[in-house]
């Protein structure tokens, strides 16, 4: 078992910002980070890797750290980060969702969605980072239980958190049994989760997810036009990454891509049908075709007509 500790209290104190933001990049993933008292800083954290797990404890005074969707790339490790609060509440939004956890209780976050994560008094927590293929193997649709304060005073739940401190006292004599005891805690976490699900829980995933929908697909509709409109354009504009954006859309019949040319298609066609001055090619280009033939084809495999049929119809119709 591998153990790093780090701490600020040998760094000068102008360089603690920078030294902190890297060691919270290394620990967990690239996060923004909000100090209360920059001048004033002192942080700790201990981390103990065990096979594809790691757990780690941290104490800093208030701070605020945020994932925004230009640190989430789209090969980056998908990552739930779960967090117990040892000394006070901490605030958490993510996916639409805003929560106050105190200690007692433990929240899951998603590591390659954007989040806020916030603190006003000197904290410590107690962290377990769990890859997302890992978790899901015991687990269906953890999302539900993202950005929810779960009561960990009883249950399941307390034995995770119990398990999470013991676990945090083992030495680096004890490696032999780290690989282990990664996979024992997320049996415990997923058996946790599990026992606090309830039908409330999917039902308020999916609504959240529905308005996630719905804002992409308005984004797309109002950048039809646009050059620059991709996956990547419409999840920046959402606010949420391109992973999560495919994954709304893999519960339609249609990708993002799909959607796309297809609301593309729809009003070329309506173009077509309101202005005899455009060209085909014009309209093609303008929305985003890259050449008029490709243009047709597609048209014609979707409406079932050429271009040139659709507007001799809609001529012979004015």
């Amino acid at each position: 078992m591998e153990i790093a500790v780090y701490s600020t209290a040998s760094t000068a104190a102008e360089q603690r910002a920078a030294e902190w933001s890297r060691v919270i990049a290394d620990t967990y993933f690239p996060l923004q980070l909000t100090y209360r008292d920059p001048d004033g800083f002192s942080g700790e954290l201990e981390r103990r890797q065990m096979g594809q797990v790691s757990l780690s404890r941290l104490a800093t005074g208030p701070m605020q750290y945020e994932r925004h969707a230009r640190d989430i790339a789209h090969n980056s490790p998908e990552e739930y980060l779960i967090t117990v609060p040892r000394l006070g509440p901490v605030d958490f939004r993510q996916m639409g969702r805003e929560v106050r956890c105190a200690p007692g209780g433990l929240i899951l976050e998603r590591g390659d969605e954007p989040y806020r994560f916030s603190y006003t008094h000197a904290n410590e927590l107690c962290v377990l980072k769990v890859s997302r293929p890992m978790l899901l193997e015991r687990l269906r649709d953890p999302d539900r239980f993202c950005a929810q304060a779960i009561d960990a005073r009883g249950g399941l739940a307390a034995l995770l958190v119990s398990m999470m401190g013991h676990l945090q006292a083992l030495s680096a004599a004890e490696a032999h049994a780290a690989n282990v005891l990664g996979r024992q805690i997320v049996e415990v976490l997923a058996l946790a989760l599990d026992e606090r699900a309830g039908p409330e829980d999917a039902g308020a995933v999916s609504a959240v997810r529905a308005g996630h929908l719905r804002r992409a697909e308005r984004v797309i509709r109002q950048n039809l036009s646009n050059p620059a409109l991709s996956p990547e354009f419409v999840a920046g504009q959402c606010g949420i990454s391109k992973r999560y954006l495919h994954e709304l859309f893999a519960h339609t019949d249609k990708t993002v891509a799909q959607f796309i040319r297809v609301e593309r298609l729809i009003v070329a066609r309506n173009e077509i049908a309101a202005s005899q001055a455009l060209s085909m090619a014009e309209i093609a280009y303008r929305y985003g075709f890259s050449d008029q033939a490709q243009f047709s084809r597609l048209f014609k495999a979707q409406f079932g007509m050429t271009p040139s049929d659709w507007r001799r119809r809609a001529r012979s119709a004015g």
